[in-house]
């Protein structure tokens, strides 16, 4: 596991990094945020995003948190959120809410979407939940260049990106996956994004034990002003009256024999 950097945000205070909690692996992603060395908090109101420098949207059912999103009245704030100058990191069913675009796999009547990252996306290009699989990527982390484990479930995928986005990591199609597409000749397909303080992952890195792109999203979100759209008032009212459904940072990551132990706060 990494140890999380001093980041500028860091100095006075931990980073606040608000996890979407409409839906999906949110709980796994603010234990995660606590042990890269940030503050997590779950976001279902508007008035949570208050001093946040990121905000994470897992992975999940794109189509139920956008339903939900916009049955609550977040979508307008969290498009602020990113026109203010906030990090945003979505990660598979993320991914898809953070694209500008669809290509493949958009449902019936369309999906109302964040945008912003411009990117076209497959929503199904690795099969349904049964098609579920891990692989070693190479990754460009800055300074470490080691594998990661990366877990796709349902996974999207980036079928072409704008000038204006960094590739951080490809995943080589194998043979039997090749033979299933109309163009043959395509050998990688594009999993992980970086484009200003937009960040966008297939894979869920959540679910493993490795935090290396958590302290990497937390030194993203370190340059980052504390979000101000929201009064502070506004936010303790909302925060009296939440209903925690998960207590951040205290669940447990599971490797294949080896038992990481809850976060610790920090």
């Amino acid at each position: 596991m990494s140890s999380a950097p001093t980041t500028p945000a860091s100095a006075a205070g931990k980073v606040r990094i608000g996890v979407l909690a409409l839906q999906g692996s949110f709980a796994e992603h603010c234990a995660h945020v606590v042990r890269a060395g940030g503050e997590a908090v779950e976001v279902r109101k508007a008035e949570q995003l208050a001093g946040c420098h990121g905000l994470i949207i897992p992975g999940g059912e794109s189509t139920t948190m956008a339903n939900v999103a916009r049955r609550w009245n977040l979508f307008e704030p969290l498009r602020d959120f990113a026109a203010k100058g906030g990090a945003v990191w979505g990660t598979c069913a993320g991914l898809i809410f953070l694209a500008e675009r669809i290509n493949k796999g958009e449902k019936q009547g369309g999906q109302e979407l964040l945008g912003g990252l411009d990117v076209t996306v497959d929503r199904n290009f690795f099969g349904s939940q049964i098609d579920s699989f891990e692989a070693q990527l190479a990754c460009k982390i800055p300074g470490d260049d080691r594998p990661f484990r990366a877990l796709f479930i349902r996974a999207p995928a980036i079928l072409s990106v704008g000038a204006g986005v960094e590739v951080l990591a490809e995943y080589t199609l194998p043979e039997e996956k090749r033979r299933e597409l109309a163009d043959k000749s395509l050998e990688k397909i594009i999993v992980a994004v970086k484009q200003a303080n937009l960040m966008a992952t297939s894979f869920h890195p959540e679910i493993t034990v490795d935090t290396r792109w958590h302290v990497l999203f937390l030194e993203m979100a370190g340059k980052c002003a504390p979000y101000a759209g929201v009064k502070e008032t506004d936010k303790e009212e909302a925060q009296r009256t939440e209903i925690k459904l998960v207590s951040p940072g205290q669940l447990p990551v599971f490797t294949d024999s080896v038992f990481a132990g809850a976060a610790r706060k920090m």
